[in-house]
């Protein structure tokens, strides 16, 4: 998409950088304690790896409510401006697991019956948001079965724990392209109000669930 791979202005591209580095840094960490946590695994510390992950799940939570909490600024500031970019609905083969996959055929389902770019950019930023949230929990929900000791899961929820990394990954890439094509129909006025909002960030909500993130069939 053009949008995405366009080069930004110098002003647009510092702003890009510095609000993707701070996404970036608190993935980082997520991911690293989730590979210390698969390592002790391997090697059959399984208290010290169950403990890891639930450190895991705790940095998951910081990397999840500061990135849903800057998809509400984006959106909340895109109220305000009148075109918005052209965006591509998420694609279920991008992830693993049922979650990010129904979430993908949503999204590519609503793309279709709605039209402009205006309502397909908020479609697609607010079921990225649910998604997220449905990831953070679903981890959450893992990591509280492995801490029980359920020797007869252990190997389901191993899997599970890898598999909602790789979409957590996903939502993060997709996010990038979201926020870059957002930035290039701004003006540089537009671009310094945002600036300033990712400065003083609001505490992070929850978004409003689409229920076919649930329930529908993929």
């Amino acid at each position: 998409m053009q949008d995405w791979t366009a080069a930004l202005p110098r002003e647009k591209n510092q702003l890009f950088n510095i609000v993707v580095r701070r996404w970036e840094l608190s993935y980082a960490m997520m991911s690293v304690a989730l590979d210390d946590a698969l390592s002790m695994r391997a090697r059959g510390e399984l208290v010290c790896a169950r403990q890891q992950v639930s450190i895991t799940t705790e940095l998951l939570e910081r990397f999840a409510s500061r990135l849903l909490s800057d998809c509400i600024v984006l959106e909340e500031k895109g109220r305000s401006i009148r075109e918005l970019p052209a965006v591509e609905p998420l694609k279920p083969e991008f992830f693993r697991g049922m979650i990010g996959r129904k979430a993908a055929c949503w999204s590519e389902l609503v793309h279709l019956v709605l039209f402009g770019d205006r309502t397909r950019f908020f479609q697609k930023l607010r079921i990225l948001s649910d998604t997220l949230h449905e990831l953070d929990r679903e981890f959450r929900k893992v990591s509280e079965g492995l801490s029980l000791g359920l020797s007869k899961r252990s190997e389901d929820y191993w899997k599970a724990l890898e598999c909602v990394h790789y979409d957590l990954t996903t939502c993060l890439r997709e996010s990038e392209v979201l926020f870059k094509s957002f930035l290039r129909v701004l003006s540089m006025e537009q671009t310094m109000a945002l600036a300033a909002e990712f400065e003083s960030p609001r505490p992070p909500k929850r978004l409003r669930l689409r229920p076919s993130l649930s329930g529908a069939s993929a």
